[in-house]
């Protein structure tokens, strides 16, 4: 199966497609845009959720849900957020289907017209907003600190799998605080949560910053992200946490009475990843041959091959296989024998070597009287020979090992694809031939970013939060410039 998957060289877009449906992370769907997550790439999705799951609970939040589908007029209520989403939104008009003239034909009943057309959510600033209002009416009332795990919308005209779909999973956390320090801290702790998951837990580096006024969420004071860099050269935004100041709260007129029996406004953050975040797993790590998982998130960390020419021999590796799995299990290692018959030992190798599980122990005859085993690891593909006695932490040791290098590996290749120019016909030159990020000198005007876009297809990806104060000139325009920004081409 690894055999039928385009190389990256060749188009890392193609590879990247067929490393999705083969590996069996997702399919497609027959409604146009949608995706279907398999088994196994929900396996992974499901403990990306437990991980950010457990740290949202740990800084206060709860998790609650609202409705898929919101009036349009509430849209209207905040002018810059209508705009932004006005192009990406479903809408239901109808709430009944009747018998056409036609055999077996159904039809959408004209007397069934909704009396308000309602938007299936794209995100869920103004459901949401509308309750708080509700929900909120004095400081004994905040912080509100809520999410939620949903589906959503957005009307794609170009899809692909996991990056870009019109329907896909993620969460969203709304927020509402008595000030504006207290939610700007929130905001910016969402995103140091999003940084630690993707780099610990992902093994994916990820750059911090905050977004320039044409790419912010629309409705948002600021807007920070994390950006991360694929193989190909393209930057991928795997997060964003949004600082949302009194916008909503005043097209809402969700206000609380103080401590002092004033009205004010409250202040309000959102914050969301999605299934983005398995299309940055595969772009960040995987190889010619198939995935390669981070053990941290892998459905399965070891796979126990058994190599036999008899039932006596199987029975044998069996049993060494039943204790294997059981001191690995001790230490909370997912762990798989495959003692399925009908499919021989290298045909096993190539299928959890395209399914990316990090460590694969093969066991044979020769194995046992030896009191041995091979162990073969995904990331770098290299064996060893480690004996059965006391193997359990050594193979503990190896999936931390795993971890550590991928993470190291992804970063080298960030760091060799940040490129600093202070020359425009440089940074052409750096887009169309290496890739990555480029540092460069912006002179902080819409229209000269814009300009930019135009004509060499790359975007400001974002200001880093840890930019020093640099004079310098515009790469374009020869304006004073007082700090550098981030470009590269994205997803």
């Amino acid at each position: 199966m690894a055999k039928e998957i385009t190389s990256r060289q060749a188009d890392y877009s193609q590879w990247y497609n067929d490393l999705v449906l083969k590996s069996g992370l997702a399919d497609y769907s027959d409604v146009r845009g949608c995706m279907i997550i398999k088994p196994y790439g929900y396996a992974i999705w499901e403990k990306m959720k437990q991980y950010l799951d457990s740290k949202f609970k740990e800084t206060g939040h709860q998790n609650a849900a609202f409705p898929l589908l919101i009036p349009k007029s509430f849209f209207s209520k905040e002018a810059e957020h209508v705009e932004g989403f006005a192009k990406e939104c479903a809408v239901v008009t109808h709430y009944r289907l009747k018998a056409g003239s036609k055999p077996n034909e159904l039809i959408v009943d004209p007397s069934a017209k909704l009396e308000e057309e309602l938007i299936i959510r794209p995100t869920s600033e103004t459901i949401i907003w509308s309750t708080y209002k509700k929900w909120i009416q004095s400081y004994r009332d905040l912080p509100l600190l809520i999410n939620q795990w949903a589906n959503v919308v957005r009307w794609e005209m170009r899809t692909k799998l996991f990056l870009r779909t019109s329907e896909f999973f993620w969460q969203e956390g709304h927020t509402a605080h008595a000030t504006r320090k207290e939610a700007e801290t929130e905001a910016r702790l969402m995103l140091q949560i999003y940084a630690d998951f993707m780099e610990k837990i992902m093994a994916v580096p990820v750059i911090k910053g905050v977004k320039t006024a044409n790419e912010r969420f629309a409705g948002a004071v600021d807007t920070f992200t994390v950006e991360s860099m694929m193989q190909d050269g393209k930057a991928l935004q795997m997060g964003t946490s949004h600082f949302l100041g009194q916008n909503f709260a005043k097209a809402f007129d969700v206000q609380y009475l103080d401590k002092q029996g004033k009205l004010n406004y409250v202040w309000a953050t959102s914050w969301g990843v999605s299934t983005r975040l398995m299309g940055a797993l595969v772009m960040a790590h995987s190889d010619d041959e198939g995935l390669v998982i981070p053990p941290a998130l892998a459905p399965i960390q070891v796979v126990i091959v058994p190599i036999y020419r008899n039932t006596d021999q199987l029975s044998e590796i069996s049993n060494a296989a039943e204790k294997i799995m059981a001191d690995l299990k001790k230490l909370e290692i997912s762990v798989k024998f495959d003692n399925d018959d009908s499919k021989k030992p290298g045909w096993k190798f190539a299928e959890y070597e395209l399914k990316g599980i990090p460590v694969r122990i093969a066991i044979g005859p020769r194995d046992l009287a030896n009191g041995t085993m091979e162990v073969a690891r995904r990331d770098t593909r290299e064996k060893s020979i480690i004996n059965m006695d006391g193997f359990a932490n050594e193979i503990k040791s190896l999936l931390d090992s795993i971890q550590q290098n991928l993470l190291q590996k992804a970063s080298i290749f960030r760091n060799e694809h940040l490129t600093t120019t202070d020359s425009f016909d440089e940074f052409k030159e750096i887009i169309e031939n290496k890739g990555g990020f480029i540092s460069a000198h912006w002179d902080g005007t819409s229209e000269t970013e814009l300009k930019i876009k135009e004509l060499t297809k790359a975007t400001i990806r974002c200001i880093p939060l840890d930019n020093k104060l640099e004079e310098g000139a515009c790469i374009f325009t020869g304006k004073n410039s007082k700090q550098r920004v981030l470009f590269a081409r994205s997803y």
